[in-house]
């Protein structure tokens, strides 16, 4: 498997169907893809495209129904749930629509409880968490809790604690849904940076078509398949 050892995602043959017998709803037919490491990367597609499905089976979130999938040159498919959970915690950053923020803690306690999970050193905690908020511009406003913020802070909030462990692949479903245009397009700033100075990977979904100007390279899906790159 020398591609999947280039690649920080080698992907073959993936497909994922949701029920059984004619009932059963295939979302991916058979898609491939070699993603290098320190790229940052948009998936773009109509609604039911397959999208949102593609970045839960390349975050371990799910499990493909057929196909393999490398990360970093280990298969994720011959792995254990256990496993599975060790690596996204750990070498994975994740950022959905929803911001699954908890309620009662700060920004700064969002971010620091997310590197204490990961098993982050005690000793850099502080110093992640406020360096994650402040890449995104909420260094200020670090001590309020989700109520207190907008939604588009919240989302940043979320895009901070995705980052602060510092992730050899962060996916991110539509991160700057929710974010005015300025604020998107900083957000992007970030991530540009994170590939350029950091050498992470990042993969993320969108419909913004200026966002597909600042990526390195664009898929577009159709019907569960890959039909153009970019």
């Amino acid at each position: 498997m020398q591609a999947a050892a280039e690649a920080m995602i080698h992907a073959s043959a993936l497909k994922r169907s949701f029920g059984k017998g004619t009932g059963a709803v295939t979302v991916l037919k058979g898609v491939d893809l070699h993603i290098p490491s320190g790229k940052l990367i948009a998936f773009k597609g109509r609604s039911g495209s397959g999208k949102t499905t593609l970045i839960n089976l390349l975050s371990a979130l799910d499990r493909p129904s057929e196909g393999q999938i490398h990360f970093a040159g280990r298969d994720l498919t011959a792995m254990s749930n256990r496993e599975r959970d060790q690596v996204r915690r750990t070498e994975m950053g994740l950022i959905f629509q929803s911001f699954a923020l908890i309620p009662l803690m700060s920004a700064y306690e969002n971010v620091e409880f997310i590197l204490r999970v990961s098993g982050f050193p005690a000793s850099g905690r502080k110093d992640a968490a406020v360096q994650a908020l402040d890449q995104v511009g909420l260094k200020s406003r670090m001590h309020h809790r989700p109520f207190e913020m907008s939604g588009g802070e919240q989302q940043r909030t979320a895009i901070a604690r995705a980052i602060a462990h510092k992730p050899k692949l962060l996916l991110a479903d539509e991160p700057t849904a929710e974010l005015d245009s300025r604020t998107g397009l900083q957000i992007m700033k970030v991530f540009r940076d994170l590939v350029e100075d950091a050498g992470m990977t990042i993969i993320m979904t969108t419909h913004d078509p200026a966002i597909m100007e600042i990526v390195d390279h664009v898929y577009e899906l159709e019907d569960g398949q890959i039909v153009a790159k970019a």
